[in-house]
């Protein structure tokens, strides 16, 4: 026993010795071999990181050579097939349609700000695609079910022509939102008018600092009017063009009292002045009635997901106790 505690003393020892003497040898030769990799490493990294950047360089020009390519044929395709088959197809169907179909949907093109975006033409092939689509889709999922031929023909019809009208809702919803958010601007560009024009600008210098400085759907008309009267369009047919453009009816005042300070030769200042507090007056009034009207719409969120929750709480544990009891 004492022997083996003997080795255990000695190995413990030699073992501390060998650390100690290590530690040494760590701290003499480590700081050396880590400044010699530091070294190396930087005669090393600018080579790598060259040849990486060569090779993600290559890779990016491989990349857009290949999307330039695939691209490039996808138009081509798109030129040689698809473009002439819908060309010959919206032709066709500008042909067929009636004038004053096709008058209607241009207006409400014009009105949305969307006559650049979607051409007649093409919106007409949309519709039709759209009518199309819907038939085969509701042919497939009706062909299960148990109609007669005046029936299935029937459903046919109805979700084909709701697919064929699905376009022109959501111009008409376009068309909306266009209109409120002149009729909500349209109140601060009329006082930003009446204080440029009172402090000494012109009623076209008024306009282009407006052009200059705001974002909008009344912005880009007035835009569009004075690019009409650079072009040599006389300005009270600009505005009366604009005032078509928008339909509203705020538009449609202001508008006509410029024609008419024009003419006659007034102060385009108290005019301004004056069609700024009625146009306020008019947007305050819009908005209440507006907010009039919103006890009635809240009306069918309360139907619809209000009050089944509130019966659920209410009636439901005396239902539940009364059926215990029974």
């Amino acid at each position: 026993m004492l022997t083996f505690l003997a080795f255990l003393f000695a190995a413990s020892i030699g073992a501390l010795v060998f650390l100690l003497l290590y530690g040494m040898l760590q701290k003499q030769i480590r700081p050396q071999v880590e400044v010699q990799k530091r070294i190396t490493q930087l005669r090393v990294n600018p080579l790598i990181e060259r040849q990486e950047e060569q090779r993600i360089l290559a890779g990016g020009q491989k990349k857009r050579k290949s999307r330039a390519l695939l691209s490039k044929e996808q138009k081509d395709f798109v030129e040689r097939a698809v473009r002439p088959i819908v060309e010959g197809v919206s032709d066709r169907l500008m042909r067929l349609a009636p004038k004053e179909l096709l008058q209607k949907i241009q207006r409400n093109l014009i009105l949305a700000g969307k006559q650049h975006e979607w051409p007649l033409p093409q919106f007409l092939f949309t519709s039709l695609l759209s009518g199309v689509m819907m038939f085969v889709l509701f042919y497939f999922l009706l062909q299960d079910k148990d109609y007669n031929f005046v029936q299935h023909a029937a459903l046919l019809a109805m979700f084909t022509l709701m697919g064929a009208g699905a376009p022109s809702f959501f111009l008409n919803i376009a068309r909306k939102n266009r209109q409120a958010a002149i009729r909500r601007q349209l109140p601060e560009c009329m006082d930003l008018l009446c204080v440029s024009v009172q402090a000494g600008l012109s009623f076209d210098g008024a306009l282009a600092k407006i052009v200059e400085r705001m974002k909008g759907p009344l912005v880009d008309e007035f835009k569009r009017m004075q690019d009409d009267v650079r072009m040599g369009i006389v300005r009270r047919t600009a505005l009366k063009s604009m005032a078509a453009r928008c339909d509203v009816q705020d538009v449609s005042l202001f508008t006509t009292s410029i024609i008419q300070a024009e003419r006659l030769g007034t102060s385009m200042g108290k005019t301004l002045k004056n069609q700024a507090d009625n146009i306020r007056e008019r947007h305050r009034q819009y908005v209440k009635a507006e907010a009039m009207k919103a006890p009635v719409k809240i009306i069918f969120p309360l139907v619809a997901f209000i009050f089944p929750a509130f019966f659920v709480v209410a009636l439901l544990p005396p239902l539940l106790s009364i059926m215990k009891s029974l």
